[in-house]
């Protein structure tokens, strides 16, 4: 009675909550004080849908459902538990009257659903109302049920749209974490693959799920991201974005320490190689740690296709990333400080197209990467048909005209278009953006110290990225700060080498579970063993020994 008195005199809705949000009172024996204090928590709440039923004629047992109507399978709540209560309503009272808990009672004999659960406090009983589930609370009892009943509106699987290929997989993440899962389950038959779930969020509450190989990944490395998800107390989490910025190594960074993609496959692949994947309820893009800069240039495609031809596109993404941010800055030096670099016909081409141009070179870049920087920002916001034409047309409009009215010479067109393209090429959309931003600080360097500038802001980024680290791993690995056999980890760098030479796992895994590939028996295939590599796994996929493991 005294959660009843509780409920009935005025107070503040506070003096249910804690500091985080978590509902403080326990669930009372009473089933008119948890229907009050449920009222309370819910009211002006009219998607809730709630409902008292009783259990039984001779000794009935009361019982109290809750439910938000749109985020549960009502087929679920029909078919397999109120279709039991009328079928068990002439019981008669000796089946009734067993000698064990009323919550006992109605899960085995009421529920026709494995998934159904005891629970001990409010704040568990209305999370999962909120979450789709259904509460049952039992008049007699301070225990309450859960049943699984999620089936809220959800987005079919369909391809990516960040990262497309030519051949490969063709499902892409959703943003229900369940089916996000399941996807990754699908290309890892493995019970060694782990799946923590925990929230984060005192008022969203949102589910992330933590998935690693308990075998290959290092222990301190999970340890590290379950620390990083519980460094800060945040209100709401509504996309991997927030997270991604909570537990990165450098705020002030402008380059990505996480890598955030929509595709399975890769999740899967990085997976096998030691590392950790943070799924979160509502976002369709998976992050995964730790990661450096050579990861940002490998798409899932490289490995699907012959080595020699992506090789080859590894390498142009590399050049392209350079030019990215470092050609209109080259362009400025070389034209304002350095003009005896060009050859004498290109420089007097150079020269007749600035005639009658008013505005210095350095402007005349700002305003056109400005420019194309609306447009691109335009052709996203806009519908899909309106935003490629509005791309395409705009473009070649804003530039034609530019250079028609003698603000713009044709040179400054040209660079900045090759400007543009080049970042399109970058497998990465957060690579890409800061690769957009240091474009500028390229510009306003080169164009105040010609080469010099352009040379001093290539050591600062050079040191700058040699100084990052994404969960303890050099951010430049492995070309710095490579173990023993890190030599190996270049077998996956700039060039793709052959998968069958690809046979050690990178500095991410465990020392004894590196060996990935190996020659099978002809008879039969060998398992690894559980410990360090023994003398006749020690092969590569030649057949000659390892020098590097003894």
């Amino acid at each position: 009675m005294d959660k009843i008195e509780r409920v009935n005199r005025p107070s503040r809705e506070d003096a249910f909550h804690d500091k985080d949000n978590k509902i403080t009172l326990p669930l009372a024996e009473s089933l008119d004080a948890n229907i009050k204090n449920i009222n309370y928590l819910f009211k002006n709440c009219m998607d809730v849908v709630k409902r008292e039923v009783d259990i039984g004629t001779l000794t009935p047992i009361r019982i109290y459902g809750v439910y938000i109507d749109g985020m549960v399978n009502r087929d679920i709540i029909e078919n397999f538990f109120l279709s039991r209560i009328i079928d068990y309503k002439n019981l008669n009272e000796e089946r009734i009257a067993v000698d064990k808990p009323k919550t006992k009672l109605i899960m085995d004999h009421f529920s026709a659903t494995f998934d159904i659960k005891e629970v001990e406090k409010m704040d568990d009983m209305v999370n999962a109302v909120l979450s789709g589930d259904t509460a049952i609370f039992v008049d007699g009892e301070s225990k309450g049920l859960v049943i699984a009943t999620r089936g809220w509106p959800t987005r079919g699987v369909s391809a990516p749209e960040t990262e497309a290929v030519v051949r490969g997989p063709r499902d892409g993440f959703v943003e229900t974490i369940r089916f996000n899962t399941v996807l990754v389950r699908r290309r890892i038959r493995d019970t060694k693959l782990k799946v923590e779930m925990t929230t984060v969020g005192t008022r969203s509450r949102t589910d992330i799920a933590i998935m690693y190989m308990e075998d290959i990944v290092q222990e301190s490395l999970v340890e590290e991201v379950r620390t990083r998800l519980k460094k800060y107390t945040i209100d709401g989490v509504f996309d991997s974005g927030y997270i991604e910025q909570l537990i990165e190594d450098s705020w002030k960074s402008p380059f990505p320490q996480t890598q955030a993609t929509e595709r399975p496959d890769k999740v899967a692949s990085s997976l096998m190689e030691g590392k950790v994947a943070i799924v979160v309820d509502n976002s369709p893009f998976v992050i995964v740690v730790p990661t450096t800069l050579n990861s940002f240039y490998q798409a899932s495609e490289d490995y699907y296709q012959r080595w020699q031809i992506m090789s080859f596109t590894r390498i142009l993404r590399y050049i392209v990333s350079f030019l990215s941010f470092a050609l209109p800055g080259v362009y400025l030096a070389i034209l304002n400080f350095h003009p005896a670099m060009l050859p004498t016909s290109l420089a007097v081409s150079l020269a007749a197209s600035r005639q009658g141009i008013a505005l210095p070179s350095v402007l005349e870049i700002i305003i056109m990467e400005t420019a194309f920087e609306l447009l691109r920002e335009a052709g996203i916001r806009l519908p899909g048909p309106v935003g490629h034409a509005i791309g395409v047309v705009g473009g070649i409009v804003i530039g034609q005209a530019a250079v028609d009215a003698k603000l713009i010479s044709p040179m400054i067109v040209i660079i900045v278009a090759i400007t543009a393209i080049a970042t399109f090429a970058i497998p990465d959309y957060g690579l890409t953006a800061a690769y957009r931003l240091l474009r500028y600080i390229f510009i306003i360097i080169c164009a105040m110290f010609g080469l010099y500038g352009f040379l001093i802001g290539l050591i600062w980024l050079l040191a700058h990225l040699s100084s990052l680290e994404s969960f303890g791993t050099p951010f430049f690995a492995p070309y710095t700060a490579g173990d023993r056999n890190g030599y190996r980890d270049f077998r996956d760098t700039m060039i793709r080498f052959p998968i069958f030479l690809q046979n050690r796992r990178p500095r991410y895994a465990r020392e004894h579970q590196k060996t990935r590939i190996r020659l099978s028996d002809s008879n039969s295939v060998t398992e690894t063993p559980p410990g360090p590599d023994s003398a006749q796994t020690a092969t590569d996929i030649k057949g000659e020994p390892k020098k590097g493991d003894e």
